[in-house]
């Protein structure tokens, strides 16, 4: 299925989710490299309403050039973000790769497929929530010019390696359908899929107020520091983003920027949508934001006002 990740029915009442995901560091300490990129590859798992049961590392290592203890705290920091999912780690695959490390994981989960959640299904009038604060690829791309403080490169750390683990349970128990998780398309790149793979012909309008950043986004977007995969993706996508004139030339770059290990997007009812966030700030995904609805118009396309 064309979705989050590779579902496998074996019975009515139960399917396996198959996923991978790995990628270069974005932050400087490898422990915390190691957690981002474990809470990345499960959170695919997470976005289908499922439970990853088992992980396995994928490993490219310059052993030439890096002391093997860097790989030692990465991939400490993987394996205590598994315990911390209750994932058991089983076994994994390294190589030597003469460029710089790339770590991630393949992770297999388990979920009853009568109640996945899919991208489609949308319809006229849902709310949707976002659970984390956007801007970490514009951030982590201040990180590489040393223009980032402590305290926030923390704080969006911390986010990047927070599962998404309780928002999934959550969604669950108000009786989601629809959700993804915004990763490297960004706000708008995902929104499209979730418009996409919805037959019924809808859009979607987002307030930009209702965005929720990270401290400095707006700063460094303003200093021009867009990363290339937010250029690709504002060059790919825009033709079916409209925004309105009052949403600033910075802010445009926001529903654009992509993210490492983002928030879930739910799709539910007004009514569902209070209790959902509701419950989501009760259980510390204090993040978690209206930030727009599902509309009958402009059809296929996002309106940003």
């Amino acid at each position: 299925m064309d979705d989050d990740a590779a579902v496998y029915k074996l019975r009515e009442d139960l399917a396996v989710i198959a996923t991978v995901d790995y990628f270069t560091p974005i932050v400087k300490e490898a422990y915390m490299y190691g957690q981002i990129a474990a809470a990345n590859a499960l959170s695919d798992v997470y976005a289908m309403g499922g439970r990853p049961i088992t992980a396995m590392n994928l490993v490219c290592f310059p052993a030439g050039s890096m002391d093997l203890s860097m790989l030692a705290e990465v991939l400490r920091g993987g394996a205590d973000k598994l315990k911390e999912a209750h994932v058991a780690l089983v076994g994994g695959h390294s190589v030597i790769d003469p460029t710089e490390i790339k770590y991630g994981l393949s992770v297999t989960g388990i979920i009853d497929p009568r109640r996945i959640l899919s991208k489609g299904h949308l319809k006229v009038g849902d709310r949707l929530i976002l659970t984390k604060a956007l801007g970490c690829g514009i951030i982590n791309n201040a990180l590489k010019g040393g223009l980032v403080d402590e305290a926030t490169q923390s704080e969006v750390s911390l986010s990047m390696a927070t599962l998404n683990k309780a928002a999934s349970e959550i969604a669950l128990e108000v009786g989601v359908r629809v959700c993804t998780d915004i990763t490297g398309f960004g706000v708008a790149g995902h929104l499209l899929e979730m418009i996409e793979q919805t037959e019924e012909d809808v859009g979607i309008e987002i307030n930009s107020s209702s965005l929720p950043l990270f401290p400095r986004v707006e700063e460094f977007t303003k200093m021009g520091l867009i990363p290339p995969g937010d250029q690709r993706n504002r060059k790919y996508r825009e033709g079916l983003v409209d925004f309105s004139k009052t949403v600033r030339d910075w802010k445009q770059w926001i529903v654009f920027d992509a993210q490492t290990s983002g928030g879930l997007v739910l799709a539910l009812s007004p009514d569902k949508a209070d209790e959902a966030l509701k419950k989501l700030h009760q259980q510390g995904v204090d993040k978690a934001t209206i930030i727009g609805e599902v509309v009958s118009g402009p059809k296929r396309r996002i309106m940003v006002r």
